[in-house]
C-alpha cells in the first residue's frame, strides 16, 4: 500500500480534519518504532494517541480493558479473563449488554503479542486496518464508496454498537468497511467529538474503496448541485 498517498485520498475526498490512522498487530517493534510507555485505561485511547506519532502496544498495553484486549485476539491470562468475566457480568446487570450478547462479540484470531498504532501516511510496514472518525456525512459517502447501500445486496451491513472496537475484526471478516457508531467506553476514553462517529477499513480492500471515493464524491457532488436547482425552482 502506498500509504501517504492513500491517506491524502481519504483526507481529501473525505473532507477529514482529522488524521486517518494505521493499526498493525504485530509480534515486535519495527525497526526504529518506539515502545509505547504509558499505562492508558482502554485500548481504543490508543487511536488516540496514534494520531500523534507512530508507536507499537504490547498487548499488556491494552489490558486494562479486558474486552478491548479480547477484541483484539490477545491471549488473557487467568486473572484477565476473570476480570472480563466479571466486567460482562456487570453490563448485562445494568442492562447495558443482553445476557446472550456476549458470546457473539467479535475477536481477531489469537495471533500476535502486539501492536503498531501511528498516522496511516507514516505507517512502517502494512496495516491491517485504516481507522477514522466520520461526522455522517461523510459516512454516508464512505458508506457509498464501499457499497454498503447498495439495494441488491441480500442483507445490507448494519452501523454496528457497542463495542466500538468490534469493527476491526467485523471489518476484516467482511472484507471492508465497518461504521460503529460507538460506545460509552469509546466516547468516555477518546474524548471523539459527539457527533463522530468510527469507520474501520480493512486494508486489504483499502485501494478499491480508495478508488470508489472519488466516484461516490463525484456522483454525490451532482446531485448536491441537481438538489440545490431544485430546491430553487419550488421555492
Amino acid at each position: 500500500m502506498q500509504v501517504r498517498q492513500v491517506a491524502e485520498t481519504l483526507t481529501r475526498a473525505l473532507g477529514l480534519d482529522t488524521t486517518p490512522i494505521g493499526v498493525a498487530r504485530a509480534d515486535a517493534p519495527p525497526a526504529g518504532v518506539p515502545v509505547f510507555p504509558d499505562a492508558v485505561p482502554s485500548a481504543c485511547t490508543l487511536w488516540r494517541r496514534a494520531e500523534q506519532g507512530v508507536f507499537y502496544a504490547s498487548a499488556a498495553r491494552h489490558f486494562n480493558c479486558p474486552v478491548g484486549a479480547m477484541v483484539m485476539g490477545f491471549d488473557l491470562t487467568a486473572d484477565l479473563k476473570q476480570q472480563l468475566m466479571g466486567l460482562v457480568g456487570m453490563m448485562v446487570s445494568e442492562g447495558y449488554l443482553g445476557q446472550e450478547e456476549a458470546a457473539h462479540i467479535p475477536a481477531l484470531p489469537t495471533a500476535r503479542v502486539g501492536a503498531v498504532y501511528g498516522p496511516l501516511a507514516a505507517f512502517p510496514i502494512e496495516p491491517d486496518f485504516v481507522l477514522m472518525w466520520l461526522g455522517p456525512s461523510q459516512a454516508m459517502i464512505a458508506a457509498e464508496a464501499a457499497g454498503s447501500c447498495d439495494w441488491t445486496r441480500a442483507q445490507p451491513p448494519g452501523v454496528l454498537g457497542r463495542p466500538a472496537c468490534a469493527a476491526l475484526p467485523v471489518s476484516g471478516a467482511r472484507g471492508g468497511l465497518a461504521l460503529s457508531l460507538g460506545c460509552t467506553g469509546m466516547r468516555t476514553f477518546t474524548e471523539v467529538a459527539r457527533d463522530r462517529m468510527l469507520a474501520v477499513v480493512s486494508a486489504a480492500n483499502i485501494e478499491a474503496f480508495e478508488r470508489a471515493l472519488d466516484a461516490a464524491v463525484a456522483a454525490n457532488r451532482s446531485m448536491a448541485a441537481f438538489y440545490e436547482r431544485r430546491k430553487r425552482e419550488v421555492a
